[in-house]
């Protein structure tokens, strides 16, 4: 098995982890003398089984993340580089957003509100940085389609 397909594993049982946990609670009760549309006891028996399979999945994975290295660093560098540079660009996008609210004065009694940053420098930085983790993301892409599990 590839990395890609251990992942792509990963949040289905992910996502059919939470629709168990909707059903089960759906199921949890009912009224005198009526059954359940589903089995709890049933349901409880495949959360288990998906969240061990989860459990298995996310260690195997963890590991290949560990020992994989590419342009040397591990995937797990990567992964963490990437992670950190998404929050890095939300900051800059959302500094750069907020420094281009300057009022306009109608008369020149008005406060003058003037933005405290360089916003055309705070953009390219972002698109820099987007360039950057889009590179990135090809790159662990690619990884995780030729690495095994």
């Amino acid at each position: 098995m590839k990395l890609a397909e251990a992942l792509q594993e990963r949040a289905d049982l992910n996502r059919q982890i939470e629709q168990l946990k909707f059903r089960l609670a759906n199921n949890a009760i009912t009224q005198e003398g009526e059954a359940p549309a589903e089995d709890p006891g049933q349901l409880l028996e495949r959360l288990d089984r998906s969240v061990a399979r989860l459990e298995e999945l996310m260690a195997a994975i963890n590991l290949a993340n560990c020992r994989t290295v590419v342009d040397g660093m591990t995937l797990t560098q990567l992964i963490a580089r990437k992670d950190c540079l998404r929050l890095k660009i939300e900051a800059y996008r959302e500094l750069a957003e907020a420094a281009s609210q300057t009022a306009h004065r109608a008369t020149r009694s008005e406060i003058r509100i003037l933005s405290a940053v360089d916003v055309k420098a705070i953009q390219a930085d972002v698109d820099a940085m987007a360039k950057e983790l889009r590179l990135l993301d090809n790159k662990l892409q690619q990884t995780n389609w030729t690495t095994d599990l």
